[in-house]
């Protein structure tokens, strides 16, 4: 299978101190670390089970190892940290001891947070991998409906059976994920948990209703969701309630991680143009991709929300905020109506960002009477990653 190159660059990052790098399942970070990164003296393996119950059994074996092989400097590699969140202590002595700068990979980060582990007291910086980008894959000159059947996790993306393989990743999940760590009492509860929780994709959580279609306690709906977030395989977005004019919903928005997965548990064949489907699919992908570059491109700013969305009680909305400076509304129609601008007309009227922008499938980018500009989302990805979206 072909490597792609990614966006994410840590390196510079490891050299200062040691670092997380979180993402889900099959975004790539072992590949990632395998083509990309270098350096790399030693990898520790927890997925590995005879690692894993030796290191259990006798942590200081962990710093044992290093002894021996004579590493008290360069990049170590711990990949899957959260399965043996007791290691960090070692991890922490160590940096202090010696000039070795850690790698923590992981893809969930339930059991860290159960456990309120060492997080190294700020001795780590902390970073994310995603599925693929518009910028790693946009020479592909890829179609919508390619994305939103294989989704853009790197192993199904580049599959000859996304549709098999996106099967046994929602119940890989289930079953190692949920299952063994006994963190349901019910499996096929989650399970329905689950596809419910598929179909308020984009939309903001309604616990009671999805309580009773699930038959379950509102408190496990809501743990349930935290889980979602904890194994990051779904992610918020909050609401913006700065405006003055209107009043806002307080609410986040959900979102599943990636298209492909949504697909798969919805059980859809494919997502028909036109449909209401393919609008929050179209809508799910653009959230991806703002997401991922405020992760990868952009500075953490103090009392800034990255990404939001805003939704007047009123009934207006505009899909996303990014970085407070710029409102984006998206539509999936070749040709907009005044009616696809309304959401960016009013929240125009508060005067609070640089830029108001419909992200569409026009052919043709231009900027309207009232100063909305209407951007095809091939211009619009490339710009976002370009730098000039926000410049």
């Amino acid at each position: 299978m072909k490597y792609i190159k990614r966006v994410l660059n840590i390196e510079g990052d490891l050299k200062r101190k040691s670092q997380f790098l979180f993402g889900p399942r099959q975004t790539g970070k072992t590949s990632y670390i395998k083509e990309e990164l270098e350096g790399v003296r030693y990898r520790f393996n927890l997925l590995d089970k005879k690692l894993l119950k030796a290191l259990e059994e006798d942590p200081a074996l962990f710093s044992g190892i290093l002894k021996r092989e004579k590493i008290d400097n360069g990049i170590v590699v711990i990949d899957e940290i959260q399965k043996l969140p007791f290691l960090l202590d070692e991890v922490h002595e160590l940096i202090e001891t010696s000039d070795i700068h850690f790698l923590l990979t992981g893809s969930s980060a339930r059991k860290l947070r159960e456990k309120v582990v060492n997080l190294l007291g700020g001795r780590a910086g902390w970073k994310e991998m995603f599925p693929f980008v518009w910028k790693e894959i946009k020479d592909d000159e890829i179609e919508l409906e390619r994305i939103f059947k294989t989704g853009l996790l790197p192993s199904i993306y580049l599959s000859d059976d996304p549709d098999s393989d996106l099967f046994d990743y929602v119940s890989l999940y289930l079953n190692e994920e949920i299952q063994a760590e006994g963190v349901v009492r019910s499996l096929p509860s989650f399970e329905r948990f689950l596809e419910v929780a598929a179909l308020c994709n984009s939309e903001m959580i309604n616990y009671e209703n999805i309580s009773k279609e699930v038959g379950v306690s509102r408190s496990a709906v809501i743990s349930w969701f935290q889980i979602l977030y904890d194994t990051l395989v779904a992610f918020e977005v909050p609401a913006y309630r700065k405006t003055k004019k209107r009043k806002s919903y307080s609410s986040s928005k959900f979102y599943l991680f990636d298209l492909g997965v949504l697909r798969s548990i919805l059980g859809f064949e494919k997502i028909e143009k036109g449909s209401a489907e393919y609008g929050k699919f179209f809508e799910t992908w653009i959230a991806m991709e703002l997401r991922a570059y405020t992760s990868y491109c952009c500075k953490s700013k103090f009392n800034i929300l990255p990404l939001c969305f805003w939704r007047s009680l009123s009934g207006y909305e505009v899909d996303f905020i990014l970085m407070e400076k710029i409102a984006i509304e998206t539509k999936t129609t070749r040709r907009h109506t005044q009616r696809d601008l309304k959401g960016l007309k009013a929240l125009k009227e508060e005067g609070l960002f640089e830029r108001y922008i419909l992200v569409c499938n026009e052919d043709y980018a231009q900027l309207t009477d009232d100063g909305i500009e209407i951007v095809p989302w091939r211009i619009f990805l490339d710009e976002l990653w370009s730098g000039k979206i926000l410049n």
